[in-house]
């Protein structure tokens, strides 16, 4: 009974740890809408725009601005983060850059 308790938890903490290495999480249902706005002139020469996007934190889907950012190195290009479906879930892909 005792080794049961054991391995369901491992597998509980593997499964957990596997999502967050994939720097995702998934969830049967989609995303609201993206929400649209005036994004402004960049607050200095060589800022890009980063896109806002819903986050699913503790259950609830919280808006997560976007903002400018100066890239980390020259020629690097930010991939956006977006909710994916992906069979019968919806799968987070977080932004990074390339």
């Amino acid at each position: 009974m005792r080794n049961r308790f054991l391995v369901t938890v491992l597998v509980a903490a593997g499964a957990v740890l596997g999502g967050c290495a994939r720097g995702g999480a998934f969830v049967t249902y989609g995303p609201p809408p993206p929400r649209y706005a005036v994004v402004g002139v960049a607050p200095g020469p060589g800022y890009i725009w980063t896109d806002g996007f819903w986050d699913l934190r503790s259950g609830h889907w919280i808006w997560v601005q976007g903002r400018w950012v100066r890239p980390p190195r020259v020629g690097a290009v930010y991939v956006r983060p977006e909710w994916r479906r992906e069979g019968s879930h919806w799968n987070f892909h977080r932004g990074y850059w390339r």
